[in-house]
């Protein structure tokens, strides 16, 4: 992370909000880059008077919610085979096993998995394509998908400005090690969303493992349009 913002700093402040909002929205259409990573270097670089805080979570919010629209879109064109062949191409990150825990986490929360999946890495990317092979009503996921959006870009971004500049006031002396240590002590008011959705994957994992003990072949779950909270047919 600190190369990229070491690499960021060296550039215009619109070219740093471009590069924010175009990374993040690539992302949430279902292509695995580092959009957190991103928009936590642009923050940190807003408290050393490089960016505008307002302008930095202006732009990952415009690229989370576009991106993860247009994602909704070709998720609900292509349907399911175009998350298979996203899974072919990038395994590591979108492989079967990746689809049916997202699948699972949708069929769990329903529309909400697309707020919630703002804060997880895995639905980050997943969450709009698979609403759309889902055929979630788009007006539900553009509310959900932009709250999701509005709150992790601005939460993001101010959380971490505001640490950034208690932290060049009070610790200049120290290293950037310990620069880091007191951002992630901060950013521990985001930890109840990731444990829930730690929870949720366990809990397919461990359904997916009980069938498989059964004798049953384990294959990637399709969840029926039915089980997803307030979906429609196409």
């Amino acid at each position: 992370m600190h190369h990229v913002e070491t690499w960021l700093a060296t550039l215009p402040a619109v070219s740093i909000y471009l590069i924010v909002g175009l990374v993040i929205g690539v992302e949430s259409m279902g292509i695995p880059l580092p959009g957190e990573i991103v928009l936590v270097s642009s923050a940190l670089l807003a408290a050393t008077g490089v960016t505008e805080p307002l302008w930095v979570a202006t732009a990952a919010a415009l690229g989370a919610i576009v991106g993860d629209s247009i994602g909704y879109a070709v998720g609900r064109r292509g349907g399911r085979a175009l998350l298979e062949r996203l899974g072919r191409r990038f395994p590591r990150h979108l492989g079967p096993e990746h689809l049916a825990r997202a699948e699972q986490m949708f069929a769990r929360w329903g529309v909400w998995a697309v707020f919630f999946g703002r804060f997880v890495a895995l639905l980050r990317i997943l969450a709009g394509p698979l609403a759309g092979a889902l055929r979630v009503p788009y007006r539900r996921f553009l509310l959900a998908n932009a709250a999701g959006g509005l709150v992790w870009a601005f939460g993001t971004t101010y959380l971490l400005f505001s640490l950034g500049r208690v932290a060049e006031r009070w610790l200049k002396d120290l290293s950037w090690v310990a620069l880091a240590v007191a951002i992630c002590c901060g950013l521990g008011s985001t930890l109840w969303l990731r444990h829930r959705a730690r929870r949720a994957a366990a809990g397919a994992g461990t359904a997916q493992t009980g069938t498989a003990d059964g004798g049953a072949a384990a294959a990637p779950a399709v969840v029926p349009e039915q089980a997803v909270a307030g979906t429609e047919p196409a």
